[in-house]
């Protein structure tokens, strides 16, 4: 079973069966926005189904989940914990990490917090060695999290994302530089 995590700001709630259709109507005139989706890896559909959401978390992301292969929380603020800002989560296999935050709340260092909770719970509950994510170089703000929280690009490329075929790059950390960034941040 998922833990919930907590930051200065934020509770991060795993989905979970009981709650998906409710998280997934307040989630989707969230995520389902250009702004939003352009950056991601081309698997997500566009335009966006009117069930995307709910179709991911029953489909994907819940069965996932259960197979103990993925960890996904949404993200809420402390002051507001019923509505969902945005969310994170972990996989097993070549990428590891992804997230996204409703753009009102973007620019406030709130998915920093997320992505170390994320990152420590990679590293000290599963005990998983490396944590790699991939993303557009378009994708200022995802590049700007990876360098303040100590990742490394190891790989340049291509991918496809929402948007099209763009340069990517693949971003890395390992757990022994991740315990030294969190000794020294």
């Amino acid at each position: 079973m998922t833990a919930a995590l907590e930051t200065d700001r934020l509770i991060l709630q795993p989905l979970n069966w009981e709650t998906v259709e409710k998280d997934a109507a307040q989630v989707q005139p969230l995520f389902a926005q250009w702004e939003i989706v352009q950056h991601l890896n081309a698997k997500v559909p566009w335009p966006f189904p009117a069930d995307g959401v709910a179709a991911y978390y029953r489909d994907l992301a819940l069965p996932a989940m259960d197979r103990g292969e993925e960890w996904h929380w949404t993200l809420r603020l402390k002051t507001t914990p019923t509505q969902i800002i945005g969310s994170i989560g972990l996989m097993l296999g070549e990428i590891n990490r992804g997230f996204w935050l409703a753009k009102p709340w973007q620019g406030q260092g709130l998915m920093a917090e997320a992505v170390i909770a994320a990152n420590d719970y990679w590293f000290n509950v599963l005990g998983q060695p490396t944590l790699r994510t991939s993303k557009a170089v378009a994708n200022q703000t995802s590049r700007r999290i990876s360098e303040k929280t100590g990742m490394r690009i190891v790989a340049t490329g291509e991918s496809d994302y929402v948007s099209g075929r763009l340069p990517s790059e693949t971003w890395e950390i390992t757990a022994e530089e991740w315990q030294s960034w969190r000794t020294h941040p």
